[in-house]
């Protein structure tokens, strides 16, 4: 944590302004862009400070957006997906224009609903290099990419591994649909048909079906 400088003066909290929202050092929040069309930036408050005429500055880390890394947008990037990069900054307190909650990857897949003010994180960025931590994930599907929340899933009831319907011939109505648990090709010579189970919310999860996230 960066150190208070003299005639400095560490603060507790802020109040955006106009909202009676407080932040505090470890909350997200939206900062307003340079630009009026884009996005809202978004960072991690690491410190507030105030100087001797109460100028109020927060010391950040960004989130990047994918499409603001170097490797820009992949399929298997969701649209609230942000990487935590490490890109400190000291930004003037009033660009903030309100908060929200960057949940861990796993968390995120639990959410019945997802609000405007959700995002989740998974992998942490260096700005500079364009390197990943981690630089390896799990991947599902013939595709082999990772598993990307906004995208529907069935899961083979013989190996357990998980599809995107398109993968396996089928449209996502369909999935829906099934009558009986998917058997994918390479196991479709097995005797493994059941009864179909609930709808789950995460490929790692015992279900055999993972609905988009729900945006409200």
């Amino acid at each position: 944590m960066a150190k208070t400088r003299p005639g400095k003066r560490d603060m507790g909290s802020y109040t955006i302004r106009g909202t009676n929202k407080v932040v505090r050092a470890g909350d997200c929040v939206l900062m307003r862009p340079s630009e009026g069309d884009t996005a809202p930036y978004v960072a991690r408050v690491e410190k507030i400070e105030a100087d001797n005429h109460n100028n109020i500055k927060v010391h950040v880390r960004w989130y990047y957006r994918p499409e603001e890394s170097m490797g820009g947008r992949r399929q298997f990037h969701g649209s609230k997906e942000l990487f935590l990069s490490d890109h400190y900054d000291v930004q003037s307190a009033h660009t903030i224009e309100g908060k929200c909650i960057v949940h861990s990857f796993k968390n995120y897949t639990k959410l019945e609903n997802v609000g405007s003010e959700d995002y989740y994180c998974r992998f942490e960025y260096k700005a500079a290099t364009g390197a990943f931590v981690p630089d390896r994930v799990a991947v599902y599907c013939k595709c082999e990419m990772p598993y990307n929340p906004d995208d529907l899933m069935v899961q083979c009831e013989g190996c357990k591994d998980w599809y995107h319907p398109a993968c396996v011939g089928m449209t996502s109505e369909q999935t829906k649909q099934l009558a009986a648990d998917f058997v994918c090709s390479d196991c479709s010579s097995e005797d493994v048909k059941k009864s179909l189970s609930t709808y789950a919310s995460f490929p790692l999860s015992n279900g055999k079906v993972v609905p988009k996230r729900q945006k409200r």
